[in-house]
Formats: C-alpha cells, sequence, structure tokens
C-alpha cells in the first residue's frame, strides 16, 4: 500500500491486504525459511540447540499445508490459524513465541477491523507491534538482549515509512545483534562468549520481514 496508507484497501482489489494476501505472505515466508534453514541452524549451532532452522522449516511447512487446505476467510483468521500451527509444530522457545506473535497480531486486527476484513498498512503496524509486546511479555526480552524483538522492533516502526524499510531494518537489526551479548534464551549462559554470533531468531525475523515485504511489492501494495 502506498504511503497515504488506506489507499487501496477494502476494494478486493491489486494491493488489497485481504486473507489471500496474509495466506501469500506466510507461504512466501514458508517458501524463505526452508531455502534459509541450514543458515538458521549453523547459526543456532553457536549459541543455542542448533535446531533452530530445522524447527522453523518443520513449524512453516505446517503452517503452508494448513492455510492450502483451510483458505480462512480473513486475516486475523489466517493469523491465528498460523500461530496454532506453529505452537503445535515448533519445538523450543521458538513455537510459543513466533506462535504468540503471529496470534496476538490477528486477535488486535480483529479487534481494530471489527467487520471489516481489510488492514491497511498502519492499521496491520499497530497489530504487529501488539503482537511483538505480547512476545516481549512472554519471554521477557527488550531491544538490546540479542533475540528476535532486536529485528521486529526496529520493522514495526519502519512501517511507516514503506514495506520495504520494514525488511531492511529487520535485516539491519538482525545484524546488529552479532556483537550483542545474549541476555535471554540459552545463548544468555555463554556470556561473553555469545558475542560474535548473529542471533538465529532475529535472522528468522527478518526472513519473515523480508517474505512480508516481497509480497506486498508483488501485489501492489
Amino acid at each position: 500500500m502506498g504511503d497515504e496508507g488506506r489507499d487501496k484497501g477494502g476494494t478486493g482489489g491489486p494491493g488489497t491486504l485481504d486473507a489471500a494476501f496474509f495466506r501469500r505472505w506466510l507461504d512466501a515466508a514458508a517458501a524463505l525459511i526452508d531455502e534459509e534453514a541450514e543458515r538458521l541452524t549453523a547459526l543456532d549451532s553457536a549459541i543455542g540447540d542448533a535446531d533452530h532452522g530445522a524447527n522453523m522449516r518443520r513449524g512453516f511447512s505446517a503452517v503452508r499445508e494448513s492455510l492450502a487446505a483451510e483458505e480462512p476467510a480473513s486475516p486475523q483468521a489466517v493469523l491465528a490459524l498460523a500461530g496454532r500451527r506453529l505452537v503445535s509444530t515448533v519445538g523450543g522457545a521458538s513455537g510459543p513465541l513466533y506462535g504468540t506473535l503471529l496470534r496476538r497480531t490477528g486477535k488486535a486486527l480483529g479487534e481494530a477491523l471489527g467487520e471489516r476484513t481489510d488492514p491497511d498498512r498502519t492499521e496491520f503496524a499497530a497489530a504487529l507491534r501488539a503482537g511483538i509486546d505480547a512476545v516481549s511479555a512472554l519471554g521477557g526480552a527488550k531491544p538490546g538482549d540479542k533475540t528476535m524483538i532486536d529485528a521486529l522492533v526496529p520493522a514495526a516502526e519502519a512501517l511507516s515509512t514503506s514495506w520495504e524499510a520494514a525488511a531492511e531494518a529487520a535485516r539491519e537489526g538482525a545484524a546488529a545483534t552479532v556483537p550483542m551479548r545474549a541476555h535471554k534464551g540459552r545463548a544468555s549462559y555463554l556470556g561473553e562468549r555469545s558475542e560474535g554470533h548473529e542471533d538465529p531468531g532475529a535472522a528468522s525475523a527478518a526472513l519473515l520481514l523480508g517474505a512480508l515485504a516481497d509480497t506486498a511489492g508483488r501485489a501492489g501494495a
């Protein structure tokens, strides 16, 4: 959608952020995570359990299959279904965290839209921020702790500019975790030895935002 926000929403035409758009986004995210799974696992090998790529691949493959089978009719229903599938299929902390992100974002969208099913970028950004806040509350993480939050928070803020700005902010946020010392999760047990490595959760969050920007670009949103 253009910088004026809701300039194309609600028409059902190109650029509309309807349920089909959100299904395409998560399908693209599943494809990107599948391509990058080995890199995510390599990042996790350095400071975690060495299973982030495999876990995310399994979870998003399940999301893709469920969305194809059920085709939820609203953006909030798409996000809710995807979140449930991630919780039920992704092990460790990633499943609950990503599941919470999508489910809470969907819930916030539903509360904001009422009977509508076509949010604009500004409405989506506010809902995403609610999802991020829920992730922070669940994991107790804040910016600078070397987690997925370091990619998600700047991305949500940059959504006021454009989809691509959000994706770039997420990539920069993930890269910025390299010199950080981890304060949450298994990586925090390593202390200073966690420094010098990109956080795998921030890296996967950047992939999710990258898929979002690509989907929006293809849709003319």
